[in-house]
């Protein structure tokens, strides 16, 4: 989610590049520092503020050969500038923060050493921002062996952070869910096309009518990967009873397309009002959509055309977990029947008495 600016800051986009500026009014835009974390950036801020309109701050370039550098090449290329406007804006929010923390940093002076210590060992606290930070790293480094910066990857050898992985709901969360918000709901449409579509935020919020109307179709906006599947019973019961006021499924209260971030905030609400924990997130139903399909014996390949994945390996674990469940219930079935058949141990009426001895001992 974009950073909340100061007032009167807005975003600018111009050729595929984000840029801050100060504006009041109908006034002239006075161009701020990238990092509206940064002290440079309050600096410019507060002098804008004061009406020292004609002092623009100055954006410090960064010296050839540094991670700035890098950082400003990769932006310009054709690798960026071809991402979706959503992957963009969650690409710029972490570059910034490494071209802050470490742009004053020569490429060709990094090391796996270097980059666990002075890079990822300061964010040992928060695994997801480590996590995310060594994946754009990786992506700078490559484009840095492309342009002859490098000529060999420094990060081989750097296990991924764990972050916190967005689990499935469980049984017990969708019946919540459905009790408080039955169908006919806008809430519950929602959440019944993110569960029956395996849709992310992204895909769900601009859904249209005519790609549910004959079978349930759209392009996944991380991967490009186009999904054509049916819709489900449970997925026509509640568009049947969504009214079509707009080319879109989903609206706001002002019959509106929902922006992403206000889908999220609008399906965060509903959980919250279903009194659902903080570990169902939206993004959950997704992981929930591939339980069931692997818990109903759907193939590998079948899960990943359902899902679009673009890896046969991101479906396979549905199916593993999904094997590794029903091996748990059929060996206790197995045991509970091994029990029961067991041939009960009888007691010899001759246990414990001596044997008696034929004939006489002479």
């Amino acid at each position: 989610m974009p950073r909340k600016l100061p007032p009167n800051v807005e975003r600018n986009q111009v050729k595929g590049h984000t840029y801050l500026s100060f504006r009041l009014g109908k006034g002239p835009r006075i161009r701020l520092p990238d990092d509206p974390t940064s002290q440079e950036f309050r600096d410019a801020y507060a002098a804008a503020m004061a009406g020292e309109t004609a002092v623009k701050p100055s954006i410090k370039k960064d010296a050839p050969g540094t991670i700035g550098a890098l950082i400003a090449s990769y932006k310009a290329s054709g690798q960026f500038t071809g991402l979706g406007e959503t992957s963009k804006t969650g690409y710029m929010s972490r570059l910034e923060s490494i071209r802050v923390d470490h742009g004053h940093r020569a490429v060709a002076g990094l090391t796996k050493d270097r980059i666990q210590t002075f890079i990822l060992d300061p964010l040992t606290d928060r695994p997801g921002a480590a996590l995310d930070t060594i994946k754009k790293l990786r992506i700078l480094i490559k484009h840095a062996i492309d342009k002859g910066w490098l000529k060999y990857d420094p990060s081989t050898g750097i296990k991924r952070p764990k972050g916190k992985e967005i689990r499935a709901w469980t049984d017990a969360e969708l019946l919540a869910y459905e009790r408080r918000w039955p169908i006919g709901k806008k809430q519950r449409t929602a959440y019944a096309l993110m569960l029956n579509m395996g849709t992310a935020r992204v895909d769900t919020h601009l859904l249209t009518w005519n790609q549910v109307d004959d079978g349930a179709c759209y392009r996944r906006h991380k991967t490009g990967v186009a999904v054509d599947m049916a819709v489900s019973e449970d997925l026509q019961k509640a568009l049947a009873a969504t009214p079509r006021k707009h080319v879109c499924v989903i609206t706001t209260a002002y019959e509106k397309p929902f922006t992403v971030d206000g889908f999220s905030g609008f399906m965060r609400d509903a959980i919250r009002a279903a009194g659902l924990p903080l570990g169902c997130q939206p993004h959950g139903l997704r992981k929930t959509l591939g339980r069931m399909l692997a818990d109903a014996g759907v193939s590998a390949h079948d899960i990943m055309a359902a899902l679009g994945h673009t890896t046969l390996a991101e479906a396979e674990r549905y199916t593993r977990e999904a094997d590794r469940r029903r091996g748990g219930h059929r060996a206790v079935l197995q045991l509970n029947d091994h029990r029961e058949n067991k041939p009960p141990q009888t007691v010899s009426k001759r246990l414990g008495k001596s044997v008696k001895k034929e004939g006489k001992t002479e």
